[in-house]
């Protein structure tokens, strides 16, 4: 398994590439090592070939034959005539007769008569250097040296090499972590402020940026990366002063142009309804002109009120914080609207025990006025539009959830992502005898976050939710 951190990586790295000069330095110095014990034993063996070889065919008075003088215990004779072994022994309190295999004799006659050390396996005696040389009797006399010494000291070397290199590896490990967290630091820190920017709310209002991180240093990788992340951060925080700049202003002028509007509004209307007093003295086609009149400006009314709404809320001025009894709500909206949708059905699920919250009764009559409405003008007559209300949770994370649920057509799923920004009208979406200005969802979200709830939205063909929770009590 890799590891998925930057800094187990370079530790990981780190220890491999430890692990592979210990691996190469342990071959190294044991072939090296091999090498000089080998030599060390070839010549011991030049100095005395064929000498004790050569003594086994020579007999003494009681029957035995081969001179142990002056020959290091393990040392092999052996005499071949003919290819055939006539004579072997080997030393050790002193001149011990064996009997080689088959096998044993026939390595051994095979041993080459160059004068070199040849290394052979025998069953009987293990791992042996040998060397054979030609006797004065047309024989072949062949002298060994155990290689068993050299073999336990190369076994020591690497039984002390593995542990040098496992205590290396454990106390690099160890030190090459601390010193890989204390190098990443600096990034861990980039990191950290990158986390503070995801964290703030950078949709609207304004943006506090996190301080710049202090490592701007091009000659590091580090600083290169803290350098950008700075100018990252200068450019995100210059666009977002911008861009709550011109909120400011596109508030500011919505709300002046409302507070504009109002008095010729109001003066165009009264004019209206001067000139339809005296109906009698005013032809059909005039009256028709001033009922138009009055009706446009009574919706262009209701839109700067609208307009007016949404800056006050932009502003974050206070709402009311009144206990309203959210069922008593409901049951008047629901009321309401049935006048002019009779078309519809209107259903009601409400728990038996009235629901209370705090907040702007008038605010929260819009909202549930702005869903009932919405689901009146987009869905046919013959819809089903159920308004239910239920308590979830207890205690100070307790809500109360409002849902307003048609089984009409639906909402088609792009224009789902905006449905609350202003001025967002699907026309296409639904069958409808007339439409809205756009600002009814707008305000829908505005109004419910101010009381600190949430709104959301589900529809497929045949079923539309619009979900409103508020903080009980």
């Amino acid at each position: 398994m890799r590891p998925r951190t930057l800094r187990g990586r370079l530790v990981a790295g780190v220890l491999v590439l430890l692990a592979l000069g210990c691996v190469v330095v342990g071959v190294a110095t044991s072939l090296a090592l091999r090498g000089f014990l080998l030599q060390r034993v070839d010549q011991q063996l030049s100095m005395t070939v064929g000498r004790f070889a050569a003594s086994l065919e020579h007999h003494n008075e009681n029957g035995e034959g081969g001179d142990s003088r002056g020959q290091s215990r393990g040392t092999l004779g052996v005499r071949l005539v003919g290819g055939h072994v006539t004579d072997a022994a080997v030393v050790a309190s002193g001149t011990v007769r064996i009997t080689l295999s088959g096998a044993d004799a026939s390595v051994l006659a095979g041993v080459p008569l160059d004068g070199k050390a040849h290394s052979v396996d025998l069953s009987v005696l293990d791992d042996y250097r040998v060397m054979a040389v030609a006797g004065a009797d047309g024989d072949v006399l062949i002298n060994g040296l155990p290689t068993e010494g050299a073999n336990a000291t190369l076994r020591r070397l690497q039984l002390v090499e593995a542990v040098v290199f496992a205590a290396v590896m454990a106390g690099t490990g160890v030190a090459g972590t601390i010193w890989v967290r204390l190098s990443l630091r600096p990034l861990q820190r980039v990191a950290a402020t990158a986390r503070q920017v995801t964290e703030l709310p950078l949709a609207s209002g304004e943006v506090q940026l996190p301080e710049r991180v202090p490592y701007d240093d091009d000659r590091t990788e580090v600083g290169q990366v803290g350098g950008a992340f700075n100018r990252m951060l200068f450019h995100v925080g210059d666009a977002l002063a911008r861009r709550h700049a011109s909120e400011q202003r596109m508030r500011t002028f919505a709300a002046d142009a409302g507070h504009e509007l109002r008095t010729p509004l109001a003066t165009v209307r009264a004019h209206v309804e001067l000139a339809r007093r005296d109906a009698a003295q005013v032809p059909p086609a005039v009256r028709h002109a001033l009922e138009r009149i009055d009706a446009e400006s009574a919706r262009m009314g209701s839109l700067v009120d609208d307009l007016l709404l949404l800056a006050r809320l932009d502003e974050g001025r206070p709402l009311a914080r009144d206990e309203v009894d959210l069922s008593r709500l409901v049951i008047d909206a629901t009321g309401d609207v049935r006048v002019y949708g009779p078309g519809h059905r209107w259903r009601l699920e409400l728990p038996e025990e009235p629901l209370t919250v705090t907040g702007d009764a008038d605010r929260l009559h819009q909202v549930v006025a702005n869903l009932l409405g919405n689901a009146r003008l987009h869905t046919p007559e013959g819809t089903t539009v159920t308004v239910k209300l239920r308590v979830l949770g207890t205690g100070e994370a307790g809500r109360i959830e409002l849902t307003v649920a048609d089984d009409g057509p639906g909402i088609p799923e792009e224009p789902q992502k905006e449905i609350f920004e202003r001025f967002v009208r699907v026309d296409k979406a639904r069958s409808r005898a007339s439409g809205g200005s756009g600002l009814g969802l707008a305000i829908v979200r505005a109004v419910v976050t101010a009381h600190g709830g949430t709104v959301d939205l589900e529809s497929r063909p045949g079923r539309t939710v619009f979900r409103v929770f508020l903080p009980a009590g």
